[in-house]
């Protein structure tokens, strides 16, 4: 008999289930709130989907630092609902970009966010950031 004990992490343990992953557009979410979320991934999962990805238009038209802030607090509310909804990836387009240096640390911090909520964080469009 063996004294040794077999390790076998969460990943080797995972099983297939019956359900299909579905991308999410923000836009077509009613609210960010948290009531509204816990209903509607209720109703995903009744319905056997599960979210795997958010998607996110973006636009950054207005050299302005309010305007900036306003649309940088839109995508963070989104964040945290793909956190809340369980999805894998919030993807971010960006159609236009008036400013490039007020826009990179905001879409930076953005990433930070969703880094720290355990998502990936994928742009798309104009503008690159590091994080």
């Amino acid at each position: 008999m063996s004294t040794t004990t077999s390790h076998q992490s969460a990943i080797d343990r995972c099983r297939p289930a019956d359900a299909t992953p579905v991308a999410l557009e923000a836009a077509a979410l009613e609210s960010t709130a948290p009531a509204y979320l816990r209903d509607f991934k209720r109703d995903l999962t009744e319905e056997g989907l599960v979210p795997a990805e958010l998607t996110i238009s973006a636009c950054f038209e207005e050299d302005c630092s309010l305007a900036t802030q306003e649309e940088i607090d839109r995508i963070r509310g989104y964040v945290r609902a793909g956190s809340f909804l369980g999805v894998g990836t919030v993807t971010v387009t960006v159609d236009t970009v008036a400013d490039p240096q007020k826009v990179r640390p905001a879409l930076a911090a953005c990433a930070e966010r969703a880094d720290r909520e355990g998502l990936a964080f994928d742009l798309e469009g104009p503008i690159a950031v590091d994080y």
